[in-house]
Formats: C-alpha cells, sequence, structure tokens
C-alpha cells in the first residue's frame, strides 16, 4: 500500500493475526487491513466498489 499496490486479505492467504496467534476469521484481518489503510491515508473500497472494479455482479438483496 505504502508504494501505491493493492493488498490481499483473508484466511486463503495468512491464517495468522500476528506472530503465533492465529485469526479468527476474515473480518477480522479485513478490519485489520481497513484500519492500515485509512493510516496511511487510503479509503478502502466497498464491498460493491470492488465487485464493479472485478467485473462481478452485484449481489441480489
Amino acid at each position: 500500500m505504502v508504494l501505491g499496490g493493492n493488498v490481499r486479505v483473508g484466511l486463503e492467504d495468512n491464517i495468522y493475526y500476528r506472530k503465533g496467534e492465529l485469526a479468527k476469521s476474515n473480518a477480522q484481518l479485513v478490519e485489520r487491513i481497513a484500519r492500515v489503510a485509512r493510516d496511511l491515508g487510503k479509503e478502502p473500497c466497498s464491498p460493491e466498489e470492488a465487485r464493479k472494479i472485478l467485473g462481478l455482479k452485484p449481489l441480489k438483496k
């Protein structure tokens, strides 16, 4: 993120929250990276924005 790249987060990429501590959920990992992004002055996209960027169909409500 610092160099302008994107990040990938989730249990499929990393099962640890920190050294020796397993992550409790994907949400825990996503919350942390969103906090880091905001601390760096970057606003994470919403799930809807991410789906649009990736060319995925909107979720039906």
